[in-house]
């Protein structure tokens, strides 16, 4: 199959409270490195055709603004927790510009949660300036979004099902502790893996640094990203230069081409 050339932009690599954390005062939170400035997790991903956000967390309108982002063709969602969903409302502008409804993809668990915290998009009533939401409700069929083509993986993140997604060669995985075997089949191979690696100590919901590794071997990616990183990681030069040659540190506003 012949996929499109795609680019990726790291909008936010942080975990949910960010990088710094409010309050505090480590080695990485206070780091002067902008890569140890980290944002809620999020990706870009753009044809020559299409542009596709990955989670619209907390930070979604300054990334927008930050990366000048005038057309966005449709949002996905990896699972319904906040710093992942939030900042949804700020599609109101890409409504008023391009006069038509967002379309968003999510399974039914985070279709229910945007739902609830975004019930005035969807009320009968409607007042001028509200989300306009084309609401696209997945499963784990591959589905085609302009000239992108989406395959859905299904991970865990402790007992919470979280999507990830498959773009032609690039698979990108966040919020997870375990895939289930016939799930890696479909990331088998991957030009471009993406993985959260939340610290370097066993954490009861995220894959830690040396599982991500692991995995990343396990499922034979060409080259792998990390991303979702805690302050508790450590400072971005320094775990970077442990990793193996084909493991990096993702950070924000990282571009790659697949």
């Amino acid at each position: 199959m012949t996929y499109p050339r795609l680019k990726i932009t790291f909008l936010g690599t942080g975990t949910s409270s960010g990088v710094p954390m409010i309050g505090c005062k480590c080695e990485v939170c206070t780091s002067t490195d902008k890569k140890d400035k980290r944002l809620r997790s999020s990706i870009l991903v753009q044809s020559a055709k299409t542009t596709i956000i990955v989670d619209t967390g907390p930070d979604f309108r300054y990334q927008m603004l930050r990366e000048d982002i005038r057309h966005l063709d449709a949002v996905l969602f990896t699972h319904p927790h906040k710093d992942h969903l939030a900042g949804l409302d700020d599609i109101r502008a890409f409504n008023f510009f391009s006069k038509k409804p967002m379309d968003v993809y999510a399974d039914s668990l985070t279709e229910e949660a945007v739902r609830r915290d975004f019930y005035y998009a969807f009320s009968d009533t409607k007042y001028p300036g509200i989300p306009e939401i084309n609401m696209n409700t997945i499963t784990l069929e591959p589905f085609i979004v302009g000239d992108i083509p989406v395959t859905p993986i299904q991970v865990w993140h402790l007992k919470m099902p979280v999507m990830g997604f498959r773009f032609g060669k690039f698979t990108y995985i966040t919020d997870a502790n375990r895939i289930d075997d016939n799930e890696k089949e479909k990331i088998m191979n991957s030009e471009v893996l993406v993985l959260n690696a939340l610290r370097k100590t066993v954490h009861i919901s995220h894959f830690n640094l040396s599982q991500a590794i692991e995995l990343s071997r396990e499922l034979k990616a060409e080259k792998t990203y990390f991303t979702h990183i805690s302050h508790q990681l450590g400072k971005h030069a320094e775990v970077e230069a442990e990793l193996p040659d084909n493991i990096h540190l993702s950070y924000d506003r990282l571009v790659i081409e697949v």
